[in-house]
């Protein structure tokens, strides 16, 4: 496909989402980027959250992660609706009767300062982590694809990447990105259904033909019975519902749109709806892979050795210019929705956990601007990261998402579990420690327990062995004499 035709696709699509931030942002003010003056239809929260909850890691890693999982992504998936039922209905109503800005005061206000200061250190660093990782995914397909061609370097892309993300979230913030992530995710279903369409044009059935046929090839299965296997399905569903409840539930990026919801009831309707929303989108990405792959093999097309990259190789280089064109954008929607709302996530829970912004005594013009400083520096962040992750790059992005995730998200699952399910006061000042050892004792136990437990092997469920191991360490730390009442 000409690079000048994405380029140019890229551009409008860039302009479009300027001018829905243009009408979306006017009269913004702090209250505006942090919690969109709680006012944003729940509906149109749902549907942009599918967008966001997707991000350019399902829209390429996912089609490509077929050919080494086959269908057993979808256990994890059927896992999430547990684990968004879970957020509706005991996380949210708490966050709703605390008020919270930024869900990691509830910390500082159920344990104390150092809590509270490791729980939003470790959505920073969870956060700063996973971003990079989508927004590489999207980035690295622009500049093999586009910028190559004009011998601009990865550094400089990644860099025009984002100062296009910062300027349409600048002022609005989450009041603007509730409305461009619904613009997004139209796009990038879209997009997934016209490239379904197009495959099986090309390879000349029926659609009943085509679901057939991917129906009796290796690449469906979904239920994996072997125990030691990191795709057994009780695992993949366990480690779903606690993924979503820590990468959604317990996360400043998802959760702020949901706060921006004007009542409890509309929020629980949000995040219920987008549960069984995703179950149907994911299992379309996966479809979609599954009819990549057997396209590839009926093509003689050569399978990447980054199955991530073989989407963007079929979509631009086989299908011709519309649909090149339809992959561009949706693969575009798919960064946007999920860069611009860590971008301002990110920025929320700094200025509100570390600068405690909410409680200083000055003009609202001066925190407008100790924002704004904060919003350009995590930007900066974001960039150096993502140049440093393309050197390290050799594995479906999903994947290595997952995994961070077990170790970066596991000390806030327990330290939220024992919030929620203890009365136990605990010695706040050992918080931080405990916080630190457990990601550590996690993977010396990944990384032995072939010897050390009959050859089985972790997969996404340490995450849940993190949570645990943070969850005792807060009880030895604890005291049962005094009862919290909070």
């Amino acid at each position: 496909m000409n690079p000048q035709l994405i380029l140019f696709s890229f551009l409008i699509y860039t302009f479009l989402l300027f001018v829905v931030s243009w009408f979306t942002s006017r009269k913004s003010d702090n209250d505006s980027f942090f919690v969109g003056n709680r006012k944003s239809p729940w509906y149109v929260v749902a549907y942009g959250m599918v967008g966001a909850s997707l991000s350019g890691v399902t829209f390429i890693s996912v089609p490509g992660w077929v050919g080494d999982t086959q269908f057993s992504y979808m256990m994890v998936v059927l896992g999430y609706v547990l684990g968004y039922i879970t957020i509706a209905t005991v996380l949210l109503p708490m966050y709703y009767r605390l008020k919270l800005t930024s869900i990691y005061t509830y910390l500082d206000q159920r344990f104390g300062f150092w809590s509270h200061k490791t729980g939003a250190f470790y959505f920073l660093l969870s956060r700063v982590i996973g971003a990079s990782f989508r927004m590489f995914l999207v980035v690295n397909v622009l500049q093999i694809f586009v910028f190559d061609t004009y011998n601009i370097p990865f550094a400089l892309t990644v860099i025009i990447f984002m100062l296009l993300i910062l300027l349409y979230t600048f002022k609005g913030g989450i009041k603007t990105i509730v409305w461009t992530d619904s613009l997004q995710t139209t796009f990038m279903l879209f997009a997934v259904v016209f490239s379904i369409v197009i495959i099986v044009q090309h390879l000349d059935l029926s659609f009943g033909d085509m679901t057939r046929k991917v129906i009796d090839s290796k690449y469906s299965q979904i239920i994996f019975t072997g125990w030691q296997d990191t795709r057994f399905f009780v695992k993949q569903f366990l480690s779903g519902a606690f993924i979503a409840i820590v990468m959604t539930g317990l996360d400043q990026d998802m959760m702020q749109k949901n706060l921006s919801c004007k009542t409890l009831p509309d929020a629980q309707k949000n995040m219920i709806s987008l549960g069984f929303v995703l179950v149907f989108v994911n299992f379309l990405f996966l479809f979609l892979g599954a009819i990549l792959f057997i396209y590839a093999e009926s093509t003689v097309v050569a399978i990447p050795d980054l199955t991530d990259n073989l989407f963007p190789t079929i979509a631009l280089k086989h299908f011709g210019a519309v649909a090149g064109i339809v992959f561009i954008i949706g693969l575009i929607s798919a960064a946007y929705s999920s860069a611009d709302s860590a971008l301002t996530a990110l920025t929320t829970s700094f200025s509100i956990d570390f600068l405690r912004l909410e409680e200083r005594s000055i003009s609202e013009s001066k925190k407008i601007r100790i924002r704004k400083i904060v919003h350009l520096s995590v930007a900066a962040l974001l960039i150096l990261v993502i140049i440093g992750f393309r050197a390290i790059n050799n594995q479906a992005v999903i994947s290595k998402l997952f995994t961070i995730a077990g170790y970066t998200y596991g000390p806030l699952l327990g330290l939220y579990a024992f919030g929620l399910f203890s009365k136990r006061i605990v010695v706040d000042k050992w918080v931080p420690i405990i916080a630190l050892l457990s990601p550590i004792i996690c993977y010396i136990v990944s990384e032995n327990s072939i010897y050390w437990l009959n050859g089985y092997r972790f997969g996404f469920e340490l995450l849940i062995l993190n949570g645990m191991i943070t969850y005792f360490g807060l009880f030895i730390m604890s005291n049962s004499k005094n009862l919290t009442k909070r």
